[in-house]
Formats: structure tokens, C-alpha cells, sequence
């Protein structure tokens, strides 16, 4: 038996000629743990001062590392995080101001530069990591492995639908990659 609560939206709903709340739950569901995920990962990175942004920042630029690349370009940083240039120039200042990340000139192109994580950066990132992974890994844990197998590919599914009629641009984040 729905809520009053969820009763009163279907109706609302319902008023604009729509029955099937289905799409509008399931939004608002990956919206709350979407919500839910930052208010914590902000207060489990309060003592290191970084957000979620810049803690995403990080985990590329030390992927990109870890996959021989020198570094990235702001450009790439932007368009991998689905953010504006002068966003991205924001979060790398105050990655720069924490002494996280560097920057240096591109080897392939002497006229740009590109983002590399600094020793502290790498360091960070190596030692929170597996605490942040563990924690991911107690979420999913309150499901069986089928379930998350399950939940896996109808979220895989689900993002391919979202590229499909929402136009996002292919490729637009190298991890989001279902």
C-alpha cells in the first residue's frame, strides 16, 4: 500500500496525463543515492578537504599514471568529468593550492600544459583508496551476489538508455563507461 505521500505525486502526476511513475522513481531514487553517497564521502574526506569533484580528479589523474600517460589535459579533465573549462580551472587551483596536483608542460605539444598528481597527490590516493573501496564494498554487501549482478546491468542498461535519448556525447567519461 503506497504512503499518502507517494499517493498525493501519483496523483499530481497522474493530472498531467502520465500513469506510469516508474521513470520518475527511479530518477529520484538514483538522485537520493547519489545525494546520500556525497554528504558522506564529504564528511569521510572533511579532514583531507576534498570533495567529491576533486576526489574524482585525483583517481583519473593517477589511473591515467598508472596507464603510462604523463599526464592530462584540462581539456580532457573537462570533458572527462562532463564540467566547463573555468570549473575545471577552479578545482585544479585548489588541487594546486593543496599541493595535490602539478602542472607541466606537454611533452607532445610545448604550447599547452598538462595535470600530473604531485607525491602528496599520489600518496593520498593510494592510501584512501582501499578504505574507500572497502566502504563501497560494505554498500553493495547488504546484497546478495546475484543481486548485484543484477543491479549492475540494469544500471549499465539504464545509462545506455540515458545516452540513448538524453544525447550525452560518446565517451564522455572514460569511467562511467558501462
Amino acid at each position: 500500500m503506497p504512503s499518502p505521500y507517494r499517493h498525493s505525486i501519483h496523483n499530481i502526476i497522474a493530472s498531467f496525463g502520465v500513469e506510469d511513475l516508474s521513470g520518475a522513481e527511479l530518477s529520484r531514487l538514483i538522485r537520493l543515492i547519489a545525494t546520500g553517497y556525497e554528504t558522506i564521502f564529504k564528511a569521510r574526506m572533511k579532514e583531507e578537504g576534498l570533495s567529491s569533484p576533486r576526489w574524482r580528479i585525483l583517481l583519473h589523474l593517477f589511473m591515467a599514471e598508472e596507464m603510462g600517460e604523463p599526464g592530462v589535459s584540462p581539456t580532457e579533465l573537462a570533458q572527462a568529468r562532463g564540467v566547463s573549462k573555468n570549473t575545471i580551472s577552479s578545482l585544479l587551483r585548489s588541487l594546486e593550492e593543496q599541493a595535490l596536483v602539478t602542472r607541466a608542460v606537454s611533452p607532445t605539444d610545448r604550447r599547452s600544459f598538462i595535470i600530473q598528481l604531485s607525491d602528496e597527490g599520489r600518496e593520498l590516493v593510494r592510501a584512501r583508496s582501499p578504505q574507500h573501496l572497502h566502504f563501497l564494498n560494505e554498500l553493495a554487501g547488504d546484497l546478495a551476489p546475484e543481486e548485484r549482478e543484477q543491479l549492475l546491468a540494469l544500471l549499465r542498461k539504464f545509462y545506455q538508455s540515458l545516452a540513448r535519448h538524453g544525447g550525452l556525447p560518446e565517451g564522455r567519461c572514460r569511467e562511467s563507461d558501462p
